[in-house]
């Protein structure tokens, strides 16, 4: 019926099948003129109205600018508007111009078809205009419908033009023209489409963000992106580089429509929570009526109950708490408003989730489609009586379809990534937005470090989840769908093959639990090593003085050795999960087959068959193998899901309890009010009533935990209210009383957003005090500050605080003791200058809290608390005179600093300076009758001070004056040199040195056996392919079962050896890897033992430590497994090509230039992708540093009023990650389209090579080869990501290596070796000696020429900086000389090595270092002496009675170092060593601030009894101790000045004697000593 209208409708046949079987097909004419003509039309006219509504809005872009692109389109359309009526026209003249023939009309279609197609191209111009109209930069369904229409006029262009050829001549030759010209004009449409039309406003904004000008071409091949990867292979790509993300996704902009989302979704929860709440509360009332009967039997026990009862009694209350806590924390899991979180990202994110589902479903079907285009291939090629363009059809469609699921993967791969990455994006901005306006109660439950997390780990993992979140339903669907089409291939026999599968599944999760817990164990191991190292690399000072390198070296690598027997274990189970994992495809298709052979004896095994069902396990090999990854990875991120719950569900702060009235008269007034830090606790101040007048100085006072701070936390708005409320007018600035400085500039520190005053500015540096800071700073005030305001010293940042707050010009400053950080007459200037009746702050309301007396008289009031009460308010003098707690709080301070005064003579400081709570060392019992000791003790403390402020002092005045010829800085002066970072290709030698730690033996073997593997790979599918042919030779015959079973078992043979070959591949390579990290290891540690003291000094200890934790740990984990993948993956692709060769030799003509094209495109790749990672770790660690900031300084951020300057640039900072995270996203799918596009290419040629040779070519080797070749792709990918991988993780070999081959310090034993019993006399003598620390330094030491004869005992002094340290260095060579020699006993030390040298001194360094081990080990790392001996040591060092009071004596576990003893038993612990050597030279680098007088006493005399006999050096910072020695030595800039006793010296009054004076010794003193 249809058929006969579409006939007369045409004027020709329809459909006949004869025109398909021939040689050379063709479609009727009539298909052509219809189905052809509407597929491309119905698709516009469908799109058509989104395009034309723009015609009847207001235009978006100004429309006077029309672009030579759109003239040029427009006129191409209007042109083929003429052709279209020029058809018409035509068609007119037959029918019915003066030489028709009336007989013969021309068909319907000839009118019909030209209308259509003038109708469209009208429709095409209005479409263009309302592009135009719209700001489109080009349309991705216009150039669809130019494809379609070009692609079905092919059909008609060859049928014309087939037709002339046989004729000989064109029949009709006006429409033969008119449809070739209309031809080339639809291919020049095409051409203009893909091309993007950039209006001339946005040329800016595109050349920042090429992706908003890219064409629908260029998208979905991601063209785009070819510049920055071109850039970054040339140079490695910097952050300047990064282009400008789109609006969607940018910080600001996800984050508005996540909160938009969020507020209703978390009402919602909030309501439901209450009512629950509301339920559970009704329900506890209920219970508790019938508890109270249990409570009165557990007391009502007797006595005489025996003790086995009350055990059992004991073990129930136990189980019952246990039951109890899990009852709690159930509850306490459920203690807020929840499920609403995943709500909230499904609606803000829906229709990119929409989108990404959509591809992905169409790539799922698309996958499937090749198993069967195979099928038809292999069925082609045994068909030699079918006709060869059949093949090619095939061939063609398997290319496009291979090409249209690569870009439909890759366009659900991008959506989701991105997807991820805005999740994340959404997560980090609520987590801060939260946290700016969290509440204190929410703010207590979880510390800095945990919502760091939240921000950090958490939103991590939602992004990983949700990267792979299709999945959970795409998985089981494929897995479906594979089994349907295997049932329809196989029939029952595939259960056997999937019962394989499914038995594989709990294998591998028993073997992964196993894994996990032997990872437990390793990092039990590691952390312990770490500690070790941490340990020795803080102390490794000591470590050389004491020469106890080899013992720690000896416990680092024990543990180690354990570390890496775990680690084997871990290697082994791994191979067995591999050997498992390899093994599975064949024993799959092993078990399939074998059972659908000898299920009947009709089954035989055909090509078609055994590789379409090939193909289709391996389909199903992905979706078994992700699955229970994605369910782990879901179930991690549930507990990610309830912590950010928790935390954004959290209270806010309440903004209403400090109004902001201005009708007011009162600066700050208090009215009634009680408050409290949590909702529920007792009130913290009680009643507090408080007027301020405007402009007034109120100090605070009170004694220490009196409420004072908690006051200013209320007049912040920081606590909960618990009645009355608090009024403010005007703004606010806060000096906290512990400095918060921002990780930024100084400058940017005081500014803090305000805007810059040069003049202002100056004042408030001036008034601060921070002028002379200024200049000693390296930048002035544009000195970058580390975290936490890691570079300036407590006073300093105190400074910073109060110049910000000074610079603000709010109106009401509250300033919480600014003045105890700072020295006092720093303090004082403060007052002056800034705070009180004439600073700049004159006309401003202050509150001080202060402990400073000497300030009160200046202010205008002073409130009084005790215990959270304000117990009096007043005037100084009002105050003095009612004899309140004021006058008793000053009266107790006062008889204090009497005591202090008479103390303090020698200091000379005034009374006034003394503050409420002395600082620092000698804060006092108050009042109490002081005795001797503690007065003698003060006095030290004051000594000690004041030298050190002297010191200090001298130092900035010698600074100031050096740095006007401070410009050009020496090489060296920096201390810490910047940390190289490798760039660019890494070095085969590299690899070629990882081999060689192996051990090439191993090496050459692995790559044996992993090539046979592949090889038995390879011939079990030539097998295969061998079996099918049996199907030919053996048709319509019984098969022999004799056949059946060879066949069978050689399969299987192969199959297992296979998996065997891997196994014993996998365990070879575990043995060589953890060789290779022993080996590494072991090397680095040897020589970072060896390696002179001055590296330490110039690298930080991160540096060092990062080596052997984070490299060593690449080493051991990471590059074993790159290695492998890359092995397994090379061979992989080598094996496939080898397979195609094989089948069709022609094959081997493509793969060069397929080859090259894959080796450019790699290079490029990995330089951008290495450099984009690199960018992105280095961008994402300040999003968290500023959230840490935050977080600690959100009092100061609030009470400034700031929020909204910091949320603005935290999403700054977010964004900047993000700009590396996206092009890397991109790049990822960049790589997987070109690459893909060459594994489709290869599946193209080697399909079409099997039609061109199918004659000489075994259907059994087509099915082979192709199969292989779908395979490809996959494999060719995962090359890539493997090499780029290996290549990121072999730089761990590389840095590693780099510090095995530092410059050693001198050999630690030589040939010269010095007398048993050397050093005997103890005599050290200098020879013109000079040493500097580094080559490029000046010296430190200035020839220093002197004798000191056997048991003298020798003062050295000086003042800091004199070179008093130096000299021990040089006595234990850790610096060398530059020039003359020091010898003991006549022995020249420079000749002997260092242990010998370092073994046969003694000394007591400054500070005592101890390491985390027992007492025993501290003492004696070698096991050299008996317990008496030590016991003798300890008891002569005062510290018998304690060591033996321990439970385990000397085994006494001492912390990381030597945190749980005190500071003087740590310095006694230092004698015991000492005692312990007894060597005959002894130096004693004098403790300065560590010790208490007492012990310091006990160290002095056992060392005057002990070491009468030996020569004693003592470096002394405190004059007192030396004044007894015979003589001293006193250095000054490096050069000996004065050597004599020091009853000489302090008459002849030079150096010395003023040192003396200075310390309030003088001769007279000295003799009643």
């Amino acid at each position: 019926m249809c058929a006969a209208a579409l006939k007369e409708y045409c004027g020709s046949i329809f459909w006949n099948a004869s025109y398909l079987e021939r040689p050379d097909p063709d479609l009727p004419v009539c298909v052509e003129q219809t189905v052809l003509v509407w597929i491309p039309l119905g698709f516009l006219w469908l799109l058509a109205p989104w395009h034309l509504v723009p015609l009847f809005r207001r235009p978006k872009v100004n429309t006077k600018h029309l672009s030579k692109l759109y003239i040029c389109k427009q006129l191409v359309a209007s042109l083929l508007f003429l052709t279209a009526i020029a058809h018409l026209g035509v068609t007119l003249g037959e029918d019915f111009g003066p030489n028709s023939d009336q007989s013969s009309k021309n068909a319907g279609v000839y009118y019909a078809n030209p209308v259509l197609f003038s109708v469209t191209w009208i429709l095409v111009l209005l479409c263009h205009e309302g592009l135009r109209r719209e700001g489109a930069i080009d349309s991705a369904s216009i150039f669809l419908f130019w494809l379609l229409l070009v692609v079905c006029d092919i059909f008609p262009f060859q049928t014309l033009l087939r037709e002339a050829l046989r004729l000989g001549e064109v029949r009709d030759v006006p429409r033969f023209s008119l449809f070739y010209i209309s031809f080339g004009l639809e291919l020049i449409s095409l051409v203009l489409s893909t091309v993007a039309d950039i209006p001339p406003e946005a040329k800016d904004f595109i050349k920042k963000n090429p992706e908003a000008g890219a064409a629908f071409l260029s998208r979905i091949t991601f063209n785009w992106l070819n510049s920055m990867v071109l850039k970054g292979y040339k140079q490695p790509l910097v952050q300047e580089d990064m282009w400008d993300l789109n609006e969607s996704d940018s910080t600001a902009f996800i984050n508005e429509r996540f909160q938009h989302f969020m507020k209703p979704e978390l009402d919602a929860a909030r309501v439901r929570f209450q009512n629950k709440m509301k339920k559970k509360s009704a329900k506890t009332r209920d219970s508790a009526q019938e508890d109270p009967q249990q409570n009165g039997l557990s007391s009502g026990l007797g006595k005489g109950v025996s003790q086995d009862v009350l055990m059992m009694e004991e073990m129930g209350k136990k189980e019952d708490e246990k039951k109890k806590k899990k009852k709690d924390k159930k509850k306490e899991e459920e203690n807020y408003p929840n499920s609403w979180l995943i709500a909230t990202l499904y609606k803000t994110f829906k229709w990119i989730l929409i989108e990404s589902a959509f591809f992905k479903l169409v790539q799922d079907v698309l996958t499937f489609v090749s198993p069967q285009l195979l099928k038809l291939m292999v069925s082609f090629t045994q068909d030699k009586s079918r006709y060869a363009w059949e093949g090619y059809l095939y061939a063609v469609l398997l290319m496009v379809v291979a090409l249209l699921q690569s870009l439909t993967l890759q366009q659900y791969f991008q959506r989701c990534f991105v997807l991820g990455m805005r999740v994340r994006t959404a997560l980090m901005a609520a987590v801060y937005n939260k946290a700016l306006v969290v509440s204190n109660d929410t703010r207590k439950e979880s510390t800095v470090g945990e919502t760091v997390n939240l921000m950090s780990a958490d939103a991590q993992r939602f992004n990983d989840v949700t990267n792979f979140i299709h999945l959970l339903w795409s998985c089981p669907l494929q897995i479906i769908i594979s089994i349907v089409f295997l049932w329809l291939e196989l029939g029952p026999s595939v259960l056997a093959g999937l019962g394989v599968m499914v038995l594989m599944v709990p294998i591998n999760g028993f073997l992964a639990t196993k894994a996990r817990k032997l990872q437990v164990e390793n990092m039990k191991f590691k952390d312990e090593r770490m500690k070790i190292m941490n340990e020795l690399l803080n102390g490794v000072k000591i470590l050389k003085l004491y020469a106890w390198e080899p013992s720690f070296q000896k416990q680092v690598e024990d543990i180690r050795g354990e570390e890496l027997k775990v680690m084997k274990k871990f290697a082994y189970l791994t191979a067995v999960s591999t050997f498992i994992f390899s093994s599975a495809p064949a024993l799959v298709s092993l078990a399939t087959f074998a059972v659908f052979v000898s299920v009947s004896k009709d089954n035989v095994l055909t090509a078609e068959k055994a590789f379409t069902s090939i193909s289709l396990f391996n389909i199903l090999r992905f979706p078994l193998a992700m699955l229970p990854m994605l369910i782990a990875s879901i179930v991690q991120t549930a507990v990610s899901k309830k912590r950010l719950e928790k935390f954004l569900a959290g209270e806010d702060i309440d903004s209403d309890i400090v109004r902001q009235d201005p009708s007011f008269n009162t600066a700050v007034s208090v009215c009634d009010s009680s408050f409290a830090w949590e909702k529920d606790a007792k009130p913290l101040l009680k009643d507090v009533n408080l007027d301020i007048e405007p402009g007034r100085l109120v100090a605070v006072v009170g004694a220490v935990g009196s409420g004072k701070s908690s006051l200013m936390s209320a007049l912040l708005g920081e606590m909960h209210s618990t009645k009355g409320f608090i009024n403010i007018r005007g703004s606010l600035a806060f000096v906290p009383q512990q400095a918060w400085i921002q990780n930024a500039t100084l400058k940017d520190n005081i500014l803090f957003g305000s805007p810059h005053e040069e003049e202002r500015f100056k004042k408030v540096i001036q008034a601060c005090a921070l002028a002379p800071d200024l200049e000693l700073l390296p930048g002035g005030d544009l000195t970058e500050i580390g975290e936490k305001g890691i570079n300036l010293s407590g006073g300093q940042k105190q400074r910073v605080s109060l110049a910000r707050a000074t610079y603000s010009q709010a109106d009401i400053y509250l300033l919480d003791d600014p003045l105890s950080a700072v020295d006092s007459h720093v303090g004082k200037h403060l007052f002056e200058k800034v705070i009180g009746p004439s600073g700049i702050l004159k006309n401003k309301t202050r509150i001080l809290v202060t402990h400073g007396i000497s300030f009160l008289p200046f202010v205008d009031e002073i409130v009084v608390l005790e215990n959270g009460v304000i117990s009096e308010v007043g005037s100084y003098e009002n105050l003095r005179a009612s004899g309140g707690a004021f006058s008793k709080f000053l009266d107790t301070y006062a008889t204090e600093q009497n005591n202090q005064r008479n103390s303090e003579t020698g200091e000379g400081q005034d009374a006034e300076d003394f503050e409420l709570i002395p600082g620092g060392d000698d804060a006092q019992p108050d009042g109490a009758l002081e005795d001797t000791v503690s007065l003698t003790l003060k006095r030290e403390n004051s000594i000690r001070r004041s030298q050190r402020n002297g010191s200090v002092r001298l130092r900035r005045n010698t600074s100031v004056k050096k740095s006007a010829n401070a410009d050009e800085p020496k090489k060296g002066q920096k201390l810490i040199e910047k940390e190289t970072m490798e760039t660019g290709q890494v070095k085969l030698a590299v690899f070629l040195q990882y081999l060689r730690a192996m051990g090439w033996g191993y090496s050459a073997m692995i790559f044996l056996i992993y090539f046979i593997q592949n090889a038995a790979f390879i011939g079990q599918n030539l097998w295969l392919s061998d079996w099918t042919s049996d199907s030919v030779q053996y048709y319509n015959m019984t098969y022999p079962s004799w056949k059946r079973d060879t066949r069978v078992g050689v399969f299987g043979a192969l199959g297992v050896a296979q998996g065997l070959l891997v196994f014993l591949g996998t365990l070879l390579l575990a043995n060589a890897s953890v060789d290779a990290s022993r080996i590494l290891h072991s090397k680095l540690l040897n020589n970072i033992l060896r390696v002179p003291m001055v590296f330490f000094d110039t690298t930080p200890i991160g540096r060092v430590v990062n080596r052997f934790a984070k490299d060593i740990f690449t080493i051991d984990e990471a590059i074993p497994n790159s290695v492998r993948s890359w092995l397994l993956c090379f061979l992989g692709v080598l094996g496939t090509l080898f397979v195609i060769c094989l089948a069709t030799p022609f094959f081997a003509i493509v793969i060069i230039p397929l080859a090259v094209i894959y080796f450019f495109v790699q290079r490029i790749y990995v330089a951008t992708s290495r450099q984009l990672r690199r960018l992105d770790s280095v961008s994402r660690s300040p999003i968290y540093s500023h959230f840490g900031e935050t977080v600690s300084g959100l009092s100061v951020i609030r009470a400034y009023k700031h929020q909204e300057r910091f949320l603005k640039h935290n999403e700054v900072t977010i964004d900047e990650n993000l700009k590396s995270v996206y092009p890397w996203i991109v790049s990822n799918r960049w790589l997987a389209i070109r690459l893909e596009f060459v594994g489709n290419l290869v599946v193209f040629f080697s399909a079409l090579f099997a039609v061109i040779s199918r004659d000489s070519i075994d259907s059994g080797l087509v099915g082979l080869s192709i199969s292989y070749a779908l395979n490809v792709t996959q494999t060719l990918n995962w090359l890539v990501r493997m090499t780029s991988e290996l290549e990121t993780n072999i730089v761990a070999v590389e840095r590693v290596s780099e510090y095995t081959e530092l410059e050693n310090e001198a050999d630690w034993v030589t040939d010269t070796r010095p007398p048993q019993q050397w050093p005997e006399a103890g005599r050290v003598k200098f020879e013109n000696y000079k040493v500097r620390y580094r080559p490029e330094l000046d010296l430190v030491l200035h020839g220093i020429t002197c004798d000191i004869d056997s048991t003298e005992k020798i003062g050295i002094v000086g003042r800091t900086g004199a070179g008093k340290s130096s000299l021990t260095n040089c006595l234990f060579r850790i610096i060398e000389a530059a020039e003359g020699c020091i010898r003991i006993d006549d022995v020249d030390i420079s000749k002997i090595g260092l242990h010998d040298l370092r073994n046969r001194l003694t000394i007591i360094p400054q500070d005592p270092v101890l390491f985390s081990g027992s007492l025993r080990m501290n003492l004696d790392p070698f096991d050299k002496f008996s317990d008496e001996e030590i016991w003798r040591a300890l008891e002569l060092s005062h510290l018998k009675s304690y060591v033996s009071g321990l439970q385990e004596g000397l085994q006494h576990e001492v912390a990381e170092g030597g945190e749980n003893l005190s500071v003087g038993q740590r310095q006694l612990l230092c004698l015991a060593r000492a005692l312990l050597r007894k060597s005959r030279i002894l130096i004693l680098d004098e403790a300065t601030a560590a010790v208490d007088l007492e012990t310091d006493n006990l160290i002095q005399n056992t060392i005057r009894k002990e070491f009468s006999d030996c020569t004693v050096l003592t470096i002394a910072h405190r004059l007192h101790s030396i004044m007894d020695s015979s003589r001293v030595m006193v250095l000054d800039a490096g050069k000996v000045v004065e050597f004599d006793s020091p009853s000489n010296l302090l008459e002849k009054e030079g150096h010395f004697y003023a040192m003396a004076k200075d310390a309030g010794i003088t001769l007279e003193s000295n003799t009643n000593l």
